[in-house]
């Protein structure tokens, strides 16, 4: 008889740890993911922007993205003569924690600073795509739209 109880009793203490187990994975927060996204076409600047803004969306904020800009792509960054409407989408980007980096390599190959681009940029000053392979190893998940 007591052998049964001790059973019975072992047995409830197992359900309810599976128990707390479950509970405790339901209501765990998803691991912060972290994106690197790759822009080196002038002609893609507002749809990467575009699919930064629905990443940050679709995560509810829960991702760290870093945006690398390289060839012809930062031109599309430079301050002046720049659209309102790319300045504006991708200043709301950097407030909401995107972290864009220039390549060193185009800057100097195109003549300009950081203090031509938009605000917020950083510069890769050993290459853009150096600054992609140091994101993958600390790991970025790379994407390139």
């Amino acid at each position: 008889m007591r052998r049964r109880d001790m059973f019975h009793a072992a047995l409830a203490g197992a359900g309810t740890l599976l128990g707390l187990r479950a509970v405790q994975a339901a209501t765990t927060e998803p691991a912060r993911l972290k994106v690197a996204y790759h822009l080196s076409d002038l002609d893609k600047v507002n749809f990467v922007l575009g699919n930064i803004k629905n990443h940050y969306e679709g995560t509810g904020g829960n991702v760290d993205i870093a945006l690398v800009v390289h060839g012809p792509a930062l031109a599309g960054f430079k301050s002046k003569g720049i659209s309102a409407a790319i300045s504006g989408r991708f200043t709301g980007l950097v407030q909401q924690g995107l972290d864009p980096h220039a390549c060193g390599n185009t800057m100097h190959g195109m003549d300009i600073t950081l203090a031509d681009l938009l605000d917020g940029f950083h510069a890769a000053d050993r290459g853009g795509v150096v600054k992609l392979a140091e994101l993958q190893s600390q790991g970025y998940v790379y994407l390139r739209p």
